[in-house]
């Protein structure tokens, strides 16, 4: 006896998310795009962000398509008998597990081709709720040898009824069904061809990956460890002990009448250890988010649920070893001396440009200054990944160490190349703050003197 959509209105259901999810199963991410990420070893942030926006769809796909199995496979038997009598459940069942095959070795041929994209698709995205090593699990799953004779099973049981499954396009509210599964029948001809490779694909897959998983872990632990004790070293015979910081209280006051929205902070402390192991003078990096009234004045009103995690005294969204947090100015400018660069943009796109930073508050820092990542964030990561490709911004990694990163001096000397203004500086010579030309020649001596 054959199931009915009347009857039974999660077969109805299952079969409109079947109709909805068919067009949209494979993640389908840009070829081009995945082409340039494995010649440059990693992905830019602009494609960072296209590729996890794609990710969250395919995953909200699967999600729906697991649900549709979870309700149509118990409801329709585990057997060939069973299936027998429960005819249009036991379709809607094996539609989306075609679906869900499909998707997930489309998901696994593009990640084997494109190692940056598989090694994006396993970091977590605490933004869209998706954990750790997603990209594993559904290449593991899609290797499973007990889920794969289950579904060899049903494929063989479609074939020998098809006829039956056919006739189901008899029902109107059925009549989508048959043609869908006849639409996977191409793909379905291949799939038992390759299911040996892959499983042998991803035991090497799973070899490697254990394998460099755990000598990234444990050169991560010394990277943090080591971060963490050079931080907070001071270099002997720079200052003396306890002596305060050199951008006062009253200096940190008048250059917060200053600045606006959106304006980076480029940071340096006299005596810090860091200096040593960082190229050029300037070794750390802030944004500044301003008050609530500059960020009306500058026509960058954040959404309300935004603009409530930024009362005061919160000035300033900063990456240290701590995390990247929203900082008061007393904290993030406990400094020497900086220097301050503004965006050339118009309101519309540093109101995106301050939204998109926020997306990062709450990461830990990385103390590998690995900036093909995104779950960890270093300081001049955080800048990086809230202007690059916002508007007409760009910034280009370099090389550095072996690891494609963007050093403070290299982030001022890429900003200046696209009409960043230098708006202030302070700590440059001497302990007051310069404005307009003043500035620029302060920044330019800083650097030329080394």
């Amino acid at each position: 006896m054959n199931d009915s959509t009347a009857a039974d209105p999660g077969l109805k259901h299952a079969i409109r998310v079947l109709a909805g999810a068919a067009p949209v199963a494979e993640p389908g991410f840009p070829a081009a795009l995945l082409e340039a990420a494995e010649a440059r070893g990693y992905l830019a942030a602009d494609e960072d962000e296209e590729i996890k926006v794609r990710y969250a769809q395919y995953l909200s796909v699967r999600a729906a398509l697991l649900q549709v199995m979870g309700a149509m496979e118990p409801a329709s038997g585990r057997d060939a008998r069973a299936w027998q009598e429960h005819l249009a459940r036991f379709a809607a069942a094996f539609g989306a597990a075609c679906l869900l095959a499909r998707g997930s070795l489309a998901l696994v041929a593009q990640g084997e081709t494109c190692r940056p994209l598989r090694k994006k698709l396993d970091e977590p995205d605490q933004l869209r709720g998706i954990p750790r090593k997603t990209f594993t699990g559904i290449y593991r799953a899609s290797t499973d040898t007990f889920r794969l004779g289950r579904f060899v099973a049903s494929v063989e049981f479609y074939y020998e009824n098809r006829s039956r499954i056919a006739a189901l396009a008899q029902d109107p509210a059925l009549d989508g069904l048959p043609a869908l599964l006849a639409e996977q029948e191409p793909w379905l001809a291949d799939f038992q061809a390759g299911m040996l490779r892959r499983r042998l694909n991803y035991r090497w897959f799973s070899f490697k990956r254990r394998n460099h998983s755990a000598w990234k872990q444990s050169i991560f632990g010394f990277f943090e460890w080591s971060g963490r004790s050079i931080s907070e070293l001071c270099l002997p015979g720079v200052k003396a002990a306890g002596a305060p910081k050199r951008v006062s209280a009253a200096l940190r006051e008048q250059i917060l009448g200053i600045v606006r929205p959106g304006d980076i902070f480029v940071t340096r402390h006299d005596d810090a250890v860091t200096n040593l192991f960082l190229p050029g003078h300037w070794p750390h990096a802030a944004l500044y988010l301003g008050s609530a009234e500059q960020r009306a004045a500058a026509g960058a009103t954040l959404p309300p649920p935004l603009e409530r995690r930024l009362a005061d005294p919160i000035r300033f969204l900063e990456a240290k070893k701590d995390g990247v947090l929203l900082r008061p100015a007393d904290d993030t400018l406990a400094v020497d001396s900086f220097v301050v660069l503004r965006p050339p943009l118009e309101s519309a796109l540093l109101a995106t440009a301050l939204t998109r930073a926020l997306d990062h508050e709450g990461k830990s820092f990385d103390f590998a200054f690995d900036f093909r990542k995104a779950d960890r964030l270093a300081c001049t990561a955080l800048v990086y990944r809230t202007y690059h490709a916002c508007g007409p911004l760009t910034f280009s990694l370099v090389e550095v160490s072996a690891r494609p990163c963007l050093p403070a001096e290299e982030l001022i000397s890429q900003a200046l190349a696209q009409d960043f203004q230098v708006v202030a500086a302070c700590g440059i010579g001497n302990d007051t703050i310069v404005t307009g030309t003043q500035a620029e020649l302060a920044l330019h001596a800083s650097r030329s003197a080394l």
